[in-house]
């Protein structure tokens, strides 16, 4: 499932009709961030969690040099905000002594800068997150609102850890799906160089293993004395090869132990070793290489020999 992200909805504030400039600081700061994720609270909630003790509060910086502000915490309050008192969990993450951060408008002097997250459900597979910035100074006290840049900023970095959540479920879903492939591999007798074009969805329904179909395009679904009448003995033994080898490609590539790109690594193949295909999967190919190492590698880490 790819991720559809929503509209980003920013906080409207009614005015009065004034003057240019006034208008303009109305839409360009103070606005904060609100927006719909398609992915459970629970989910989002762990996420946000994570983001808040990362340290580092992105979209401003106190010198032009840096990336970021480094040296925030994470707390379960600060005065630079209003005690939430709507529905929702609350986040803080907070930056003491923070110099004339960058995009909070007027900001001058050492005071506070502190982000809030709002975490609340929208329904069983939906959240709604709210993200607010504001820099405080020490002295004065005044209150400084951000531009937006902190705000989507670190929902982009929000948003990053969700889709790679999001990829390790459909690696996980690719996985089972190649053991349920071996599973059925096995009921029908099949060895394992087969390529099953579907699987069934439950392995314990024999009346659904009636639909399994086989590629035709692997050599292991034809009879072992199978040949095409216009190949030569030589051009239908390069054609199996291809059909069944792969070469690892330049600078090289991990045998890994299951296929996602968080397992385990079982040993590094250098360019241009060749493996044969045992399974495959749309992103993934379980392979074996000519020491009898069984592993899996990534499809676009293979190319075809030559």
């Amino acid at each position: 499932m790819s991720i559809r992200w929503c509209v980003v909805f920013f906080l409207t504030i009614a005015v009065p009709l004034g003057s240019f400039a006034r208008e303009k600081d109305v839409l360009q700061y103070g606005e904060g961030l609100i927006i719909n994720i398609p992915f459970p609270i629970d989910e989002v909630t762990q996420v946000v969690t994570d983001v808040a003790d990362n340290g580092i509060i992105r979209g401003t910086k106190e010198y032009s040099k840096d990336e970021y502000i480094k040296g925030a915490e994470s707390a379960a309050s600060t005065p630079v905000f209003e005690p939430w008192k709507d529905a929702g969990k609350v986040f803080y993450k907070v930056r003491r002594q923070a110099l004339d951060p960058w995009n909070f408008k007027d900001s001058t002097d050492v005071g506070t800068l502190g982000v809030r997250y709002v975490v609340q459900p929208q329904g069983e597979k939906n959240t709604v997150l709210r993200i607010d910035a504001l820099f405080v100074e020490d002295n004065s006290h005044r209150a400084h609102k951000s531009n937006g840049s902190v705000e989507n900023s670190e929902y982009k970095d929000i948003q990053d850890r969700l889709a790679a959540i999001e990829l390790v479920k459909k690696e996980t879903d690719e996985a089972l799906q190649a053991k349920q492939q071996q599973a059925t591999k096995k009921d029908f007798g099949l060895d394992n160089q087969t390529e099953l074009l579907s699987t069934p969805s439950d392995a314990g329904e024999s009346s659904s293993r009636d639909n399994v179909s086989l590629s035709s395009s692997m050599p292991s679904s034809r009879p072992a004395s199978y040949t095409d009448a216009s190949q030569t003995p030589e051009q239908h033994l390069a054609d199996l090869k291809r059909q069944t080898q792969r070469v690892v490609k330049a600078p090289g590539a991990p045998l890994k132990s299951a296929p996602f790109h968080s397992a385990s690594t079982l040993r590094s193949l250098n360019p241009g070793t060749e493996v044969l295909i045992v399974i495959v999967t749309p992103y993934w190919l379980g392979v074996e290489t000519h020491e009898g190492d069984h592993g899996w590698i990534r499809l676009d880490e293979l190319e075809t020999t030559p």
